[in-house]
């Protein structure tokens, strides 16, 4: 049975459609089998896998209104073992769609029941809101994973996120826990960096990844090639952090005589 990821955060412009495209790049590598769920009306998931939106019979937006199974609207990437439930605009108009329908916040999970065995990963780029659709993703998930980047306003929304959290695993999914917070777009120079990475730790003990992800060229030019930078670029500093955060994930131990160091936070 596949775990099931949903990269949430309200904010946007958090680097989170990299996160999921990254680890997934990182995972297929190693002979995971994932699926990649778009749930964003801006379709960032799709595009950095290199499939073109115009002319998709099927997308997520159909598998959420019921006009398509899941399996019909899944598509192939042509990196190793990644497959896509991709996103159109369409998405954006779900929102009133869900409305009207049964079992509205719980529509994803019921699909993916029928294909998560298929999976050895299922990771969800969630929209950049506290919406129905990413109600959805939560209800779905096993776990969350939150990017953020180090900044003060980041702290308030990792706060809302962390309450909608908690009203999911009582109202509908108690089996909902945090995969991990992810400090994206990091820059240790910065003493503003380092204070929110404190106060992050403070109140999520044990939850911060240790693995921090540099601004990196690579990370931001490889959605315009329609690939991941693992594929892009597999030396650049963007994808070797991604590399890391992936060992963490799957509890792998990271090797003194390998860890690039830039990639680690510690604190004095």
């Amino acid at each position: 049975m596949g775990k099931i990821i949903a990269a949430a955060n309200q904010k946007g412009g958090v680097g989170k459609s990299t996160t999921v495209v990254s680890i997934a790049a990182y995972l297929g590598s190693r002979g995971k089998k994932v699926l990649c769920i778009d749930t964003d009306s801006q379709g960032n998931t799709t595009t950095g896998l290199g499939i073109p939106k115009k002319g998709l019979s099927c997308s997520c937006y159909d598998v959420l209104i019921g006009r398509s199974r899941i399996q019909d609207a899944i598509v192939k990437t042509e990196f190793d073992n990644i497959s896509l439930l991709p996103a159109v605009s369409a998405l954006a108009g779900a929102e009133i769609e869900l409305t009207e329908l049964e079992n509205r916040v719980q529509r994803l999970r019921m699909a993916l029941m029928t294909c998560r065995d298929d999976y050895d990963f299922i990771i969800i780029d969630c929209p950049p809101s506290l919406s129905l659709i990413t109600l959805n993703s939560l209800v779905a998930a096993d776990t969350v994973l939150i990017p953020m980047t180090a900044e003060f306003l980041s702290l308030e929304g990792l706060s809302q996120l962390h309450e909608t959290i908690k009203i999911v695993k009582s109202k509908y999914n108690p089996g909902l826990k945090l995969e991990g917070i992810v400090f994206t777009m990091f820059d240790p120079r910065l003493n503003l960096s380092l204070q929110v990475v404190e106060e992050v730790e403070k109140y999520f003990p044990g939850q911060v990844f240790q693995t921090k992800i540099p601004r990196n060229v690579r990370l931001s030019e490889a959605p315009s090639h329609g690939k991941p930078v693992h594929y892009y670029d597999r030396a650049s500093k963007g994808a070797k952090a991604y590399e890391m955060l992936c060992h963490e994930m799957l509890g792998e131990p990271l090797e003194p005589d390998t860890k690039p160091r830039l990639f680690l936070f510690r604190k004095k």
